[in-house]
């Protein structure tokens, strides 16, 4: 056993956690017969790559990294796989040319054309931007498409076990449903030989021996049609389990809202004589009002919204962070989950201890080599500094930067001038809009004078701490009943918000001279804004 196979053995981390019970409980500590361990993620192709399927994928990546260093003798395989053989049920609202696809509705996606006219068919179109999508974070995944797996037979012993087992199969999911729809169920969808229509359609005899189902049309005539070679598709709880079975799936994550089909598909699965995968159980995405997120009612927040305001090592973070539990994701939460990203990054270069690095989730986000780089400043420093600038130029910041870091540019710091970017769209697009300057009370502007003078008797090169005493000393004094009261007035006052930064560090940066000068209008009275 390797020393960082020993270590992983008892890493806290929760992606080790996950690996250590699927080496354990499932394989046994054992390579599977198929030679590989398989992770898979799923993607209905009908809309987007959206956060959800990142989510899902770093999760999953995750998980797959640590069980690497855990056993890395098996190796270990994910895939990314797409349901594009399900009929379109309702035309998306984000597609040009929606008549067109309104005349293939109930068709699988992988039979209507692509209504963008860049790709053979609205499936194919939909799959090449899950994999962009996956390709650009660096995923490393292989794609399968559920209409290349029916339509190459690789499906056909799985497909040919669920008739074998019909009768026990249908018996699991008829409970779950209404008693209208249980007159017509069947686990087999055929798809029509003259509209390419995937039909939901009663079943009424099933040949086993012949590998044939005969249904019944909605204008009466029976017809026979194989269950294999793409002719029939599957309904989706029993279509899960079925891909268990035949592709050996080993760990699959599903969100909150799907565990009572994790259940069921997971007794479909054992009917057909598999092992249903190991799967984690994730909490869903609230939105500002705590409301599920949801596609439709486009209430969340979009995959490049986040990148917009902040690099995706960020996002990867939020994923990583609690994920059993639900969380707010929306705008708001993007600056803590920045400057947390940023916290673990400064803490990995600090921890000697092998050990200790492989619970920090910056080893998880970068597979175990995190960049090197001193973080010279925070996200909220940089909004700050762009507030009181009163500047969306990343020029402006850059100037205040290199004095406050003579050695920092934006070619020897890239994550600093990622930051940069992000936090001048970020200010730009929420703070700005949000400020809401206020006048000195009589106490505040002697205050605000007095700390100017305190400032103005610092060497111009005094330490951020040497700074915060300053601010400190002028807060203790009777007109604050808490250095809270203080802090307060000085980000209403100054910056023109209700929260802001550790001030020693943020006069340190935007300048002695500068913040004296600030203060010096503040007293008076003058309007910041």
């Amino acid at each position: 056993m390797s020393d960082l196979s020993a270590l992983a053995r008892s890493a806290t981390a929760w992606p080790f956690q996950e690996a250590r019970a699927l080496l354990d409980e499932r394989l046994k500590g054992a390579v599977p017969a198929k030679g590989y361990v398989l992770f898979e993620t799923g993607y209905g192709p009908s809309g987007l790559p959206h956060i959800g399927t990142f989510g899902e994928v770093v999760r999953t990546t995750m998980v797959r990294r640590a069980f690497a260093c855990l056993a890395p003798h098996i190796p270990t395989r994910l895939f990314a796989f797409s349901d594009d053989m399900d009929g379109l049920r309702k035309v998306p609202d984000n597609i040009p040319n929606k008549e067109m696809v309104r005349q293939h509705l109930g068709k699988p996606l992988t039979s209507i054309p692509d209504p963008f006219g860049t790709h053979p068919s609205f499936g194919a179109h939909n799959n090449a931007r899950l994999c962009a999508f996956l390709d650009a974070f660096g995923f490393e995944y292989e794609f399968q498409s559920a209409t290349e797996w029916y339509q190459s037979g690789r499906f056909d012993a799985a497909l040919l076990a669920v008739l074998k087992h019909y009768d026990a199969v249908i018996n699991v999911v008829l409970p779950t449903l209404g008693e209208e729809r249980r007159q017509t169920y069947s686990p087999f969808l055929p798809v029509c030989p003259d509209t390419g229509v995937v039909l939901q359609v009663p079943v009424v005899e099933r040949n086993v021996a012949a590998g044939t189902i005969v249904y019944r049309r909605d204008d009466g005539v029976l017809v026979e049609t194989p269950v294999t070679g793409g002719h029939c598709k599957m309904q989706w709880k029993a279509d899960w389990a079925m891909r268990w079975d035949a592709l050996g799936v080993d760990y699959e994550m599903s969100g909150k809202d799907l565990i009572p089909s994790v259940e069921l598909s997971s007794k479909i699965c054992r009917i057909l004589g598999a092992t249903p995968p190991m799967n984690l159980t994730y909490e869903l995405f609230l939105d500002d009002q705590g409301q599920k997120i949801s596609k439709s009612k486009g209430n969340g927040l979009a995959v490049e919204d986040w990148l917009k305001y902040a690099p995706q090592e960020s996002l990867a973070l939020f994923m990583y962070q609690k994920p059993k539990a639900a969380k707010r994701l929306y705008f708001d939460v993007i600056p803590r989950a920045v400057d947390d990203y940023l916290t673990f990054l400064g803490k990995y270069a600090e921890e000697g201890d092998a050990a200790r690095r492989l619970d920090n989730p910056v080893w998880h986000i970068h597979h175990g080599q995190p960049p090197v780089e001193d973080a010279h400043l925070s996200y909220s420093i940089l909004l700050n500094l762009a507030s009181v600038c009163n500047s969306e130029d990343k020029a402006v910041l850059w100037g205040f930067i290199r004095r406050y870091a003579p050695g920092a540019a934006p070619e020897t710091a890239p994550i600093l001038d990622r930051l940069v970017t992000c936090a001048t769209a970020y200010y730009r697009d929420f703070v700005k809009p949000a400020k809401r300057y206020r006048q000195a009370t009589p106490d505040e502007a002697a205050a605000f004078a007095d700390l100017a003078a305190a400032l103005a008797a610092l060497p111009a090169d005094s330490s951020a701490e040497a700074i915060q005493e300053a601010v400190y000393t002028i807060g203790k004094r009777p007109a604050f009943p808490e250095m809270k009261a203080w802090f307060k007035a000085c980000y209403e006052v100054l910056l023109g918000q209700d929260q802001g930064p550790r001030m020693g560090s943020f006069i340190k940066l935007y300048g002695i001279a500068e913040t004296v000068t600030l203060l010096d209008k503040a007293a008076r009275g003058e309007d910041l804004a």
